[in-house]
C-alpha cells in the first residue's frame, strides 16, 4: 500500500470542479463580450464626430448676427447670367466697369439652395473668393473676425461667391473651409466655367466689388485688404464715393 495521499476524486467532486470551471469560462466570456462591446461603441463615438466634424458647424448662428454658411456636399454649383458681363479689370489706370450695371447671377449655397445676387435698393459690397488663394485665407478670417466684432452691416448687403473651385488644388473644398472659419456671409459656389467671376470681371482674388442701391458698380479692387480697406470698402458702398485708402 502506498503512503501518498489518494489523489483520485470522487465523482460528486468532478461534478463541482466541471461546475466552477464552467462558471469561470462563462465569467471570461462575459468579460471579453462586454469589452468588445465597449470597443465597438468607442469606435463608433469616434466615427460620428469625426463625421460631425468633417461636415462642418454649418447654419448656425453667428456672433456677426448673421448665419454660419450651411452644411452640404454641393463643391461646383450652378450659374445662370442675365445680362452683360463686366470687362475684366485692368491692374492700372481706369476701371472701365465704374458707372455700369451688374448682371444678375444666380447660384446655389452649399446646401444647392438657390440664391440671386441682384440690386435690392440697399448698397452691396460682392466678395470673389477662392479656396487655393492664400490671401483669401488670410482675408476670410480678418473678415469674420471684424463682423464678430462689429456686427453685419445693416445698411450694406454682403454676399461672395465662391469661385475657381477645383479638387487637385489645396484647402478643396470650398464649403469645408469656409464652414471652419465660421463664413458668415451668404455664398453661391461659381461653376467649371466660372461663369459666376467672369460675370463681375474678376481679375484676381480676393476680388471686392462695391455696388449702388441702383446696382451700379462704385468701385473694385482686388488683393488682401487691411481692416482700414475693408471699411473703406463699406463706406464706398454707403456714400457712393471710391475710398482713398
Amino acid at each position: 500500500m502506498s503512503n501518498r495521499p489518494n489523489t483520485s476524486k470522487s465523482a460528486s467532486a468532478k461534478v463541482r470542479q466541471a461546475a466552477n470551471g464552467d462558471k469561470s469560462n462563462s465569467s471570461k466570456l462575459l468579460w471579453v463580450g462586454l469589452a468588445v462591446v465597449i470597443l465597438v461603441i468607442g469606435v463608433v463615438v469616434i466615427g460620428v464626430s469625426r463625421s460631425s466634424n468633417s461636415s462642418g458647424n454649418g447654419g448656425v448662428a453667428s456672433p456677426s448676427g448673421g448665419t454660419v454658411v450651411p452644411n452640404g456636399e454641393l463643391a461646383i454649383g450652378q450659374i445662370d447670367v442675365v445680362g452683360a458681363n463686366l470687362p475684366v479689370k485692368p491692374a492700372t489706370g481706369t476701371d472701365p466697369a465704374i458707372g455700369m450695371t451688374i448682371p444678375q447671377v444666380t447660384g446655389q449655397s452649399f446646401d444647392g439652395v438657390t440664391d440671386v445676387i441682384t440690386p435690392d435698393g440697399k448698397p452691396m459690397v460682392i466678395m470673389a473668393l477662392a479656396h487655393w488663394c492664400s490671401h483669401c485665407q488670410k482675408e476670410v478670417p480678418a473678415i469674420q473676425n471684424w463682423l464678430d466684432q462689429n456686427g453685419m452691416p445693416v445698411d450694406v448687403d454682403l454676399v461672395s461667391i465662391a469661385t475657381s473651385n477645383d479638387a487637385a488644388k489645396s484647402n478643396y473644398p470650398a464649403g469645408d473651409w469656409l464652414r471652419r472659419e465660421q463664413w458668415s456671409v451668404p455664398t453661391i459656389l461659381d461653376n467649371k466655367e466660372t461663369a459666376g467671376a467672369r460675370a463681375y470681371g474678376v481679375g484676381g482674388f480676393p476680388f471686392f466689388v462695391v455696388v449702388s442701391p441702383e446696382g451700379k458698380v462704385i468701385y473694385r479692387t482686388s488683393g488682401e485688404l487691411t481692416i482700414p480697406q475693408w471699411e473703406g470698402v463699406l463706406e464706398a458702398a454707403r456714400t457712393g464715393i471710391s475710398p482713398t485708402v
